[in-house]
């Protein structure tokens, strides 16, 4: 096993799978969180980004998540969570992950980011993303 030691780990920021993200926007916002990004998918949200000082979450509907990248989806139906990590050296991350399984596979993303996803060992997704700008 390789260990890696190039890449700092900079942001940690959930993505939270749901059937219908509109309800959850008044919980967050009753806390002080704004939508930053939203991504309509018919007459409904696909996506969106709330955050608060340097807290941010991510809300992504089941049916977006299938469309967009299969490989999230979760394994049970019921709650489910990925883990999306800005990384300074998305390189050598890709690197360090060698052997493990790819659900996403390497790309640049609409949203500035070179990003691969992985399943770590307890089955949850995490999304390992560098800027690209």
């Amino acid at each position: 096993m390789q260990t890696m030691q190039q890449s700092a780990m900079k942001k940690l920021t959930p993505v939270i799978m749901v059937d219908a993200i509109e309800s959850c926007v008044p919980f967050w916002e009753r806390l002080g969180f704004t939508k930053t990004a939203e991504v309509p998918e018919g007459d409904r949200l696909g996506f969106v980004i709330l955050a608060k000082d340097n807290v941010e979450v991510m809300y992504q509907t089941h049916e977006s998540v299938e469309k967009d990248a299969a490989g999230l989806v979760p394994r049970a139906h019921g709650h489910g969570a990925a883990l999306f990590i800005e990384v300074s050296d998305i390189e050598s991350v890709a690197r360090a992950l060698a052997g493990v399984e790819v659900v996403v596979p390497r790309r640049q993303t609409f949203y500035g980011m070179d990003e691969i996803g992985v399943r770590e060992p307890g089955g949850h997704v995490v999304m390992f993303a560098q800027p690209t700008g």
